[in-house]
């Protein structure tokens, strides 16, 4: 007999992987949206100890529970003010929110929207799954029409949300968009975004491999990496009024904005100090000394 080697998780350090086996379907793009944003972590040389991480409820807001972080799984569309409290009680924190395009754009809609135009300095990552993954296979506002969904037996109909569209025009300052196929784009992307001040936004297009695929004959897993490399289609800076997502059509993925804009943090301390000029000053240190005092005992 010969004895074996235990090898660790190349990501362990990252991972709580006690918690492991996840409950991902097979060829589910999840994992390696996850493996993207711990490579990105990394990358953007981050300190594990300022981060936060929150998720929704839905087969992508299991990320949180997966994360050696400070993680949060909230209730269903509120991972987005979740995080804004977060970032509004210590702004020196990082925070990440990680979710689905259900949990995001459907009941967590009017979150969304008001955090981008808030600009708040927060990163939002949405796996595109195009359904409702946990709860049946639904159709969602991302479905494409006329895909087969639970929902929509004969097709569906109504007209989805462009995220980067709906993001632009809400005030986002970093979009970008890629699929589970583009592993180091993704991973860069979400290395930019984690480093961005105020709202940045990447979508990661990654169809239910077990409802959506099966239930539109769209093949294996295998077939639908195939189908994203060979209609994918890179188009850096493109409009984002042109980036609807058609039905088993090309996908137009890249970084699509990246600019300047003042976050909210910014805008507060602005208005404040315009207002109470040295009194603003006098209670910031204050508040300061006081956290400076809690820190020191809890240490």
């Amino acid at each position: 007999m010969t004895g074996t080697t235990h090898l660790e998780h190349p990501q362990a350090h990252l991972l709580r992987t006690d918690r492991f086996p996840h409950i991902w379907c097979p060829t589910c793009g999840i994992g390696t949206v996850l493996k993207c944003f711990i490579d990105a972590v990394d990358k953007a040389e981050l300190d594990y100890d300022r981060m936060a991480i929150v998720s929704g409820i839905g087969c992508t807001g299991r990320v949180a529970g997966y994360v050696k972080l400070d993680s949060y799984h909230t209730t269903h569309g509120r991972a987005i003010p979740f995080a804004t409290g977060l970032k509004l009680a210590n702004r020196d924190l990082k925070v990440v929110v990680f979710s689905g395009d259900g949990d995001l754009s459907a009941i967590g809609g009017n979150h969304l929207i008001h955090a981008a135009r808030r600009n708040m300095d927060i990163t939002v990552v949405c796996v595109n799954n195009f359904i409702y993954g946990m709860t049946g296979g639904q159709a969602a506002p991302t479905t494409p029409s006329p895909a087969n969904t639970s929902t929509t037996p004969h097709g569906a109909y109504e007209p989805p949300f462009s995220l980067p569209s709906l993001l632009e025009a809400c005030g986002a300052v970093y979009i970008a968009r890629w699929t589970s196929l583009h592993v180091r784009r993704l991973t860069k992307s979400l290395t930019e975004a984690l480093l961005k001040p105020g709202f940045s936004f990447v979508e990661a297009v990654a169809p239910c491999s077990t409802l959506y695929a099966r239930r539109n004959r769209l093949g294996t897993g295998f077939d639908l990496m195939k189908f994203y490399h060979d209609h994918s289609c890179i188009e850096h800076d493109a409009e984002t009024a042109k980036l609807a997502i058609d039905y088993q059509k090309t996908i137009k993925v890249g970084r699509f904005l990246d600019i300047e804009r003042p976050t909210w943090h910014q805008l507060n301390d602005r208005q404040h100090l315009d207002t109470l000029g040295d009194d603003y000053y006098r209670a910031a240190e204050a508040k300061a000394a006081q956290q400076e005092e809690v820190d020191h005992v809890e240490a």
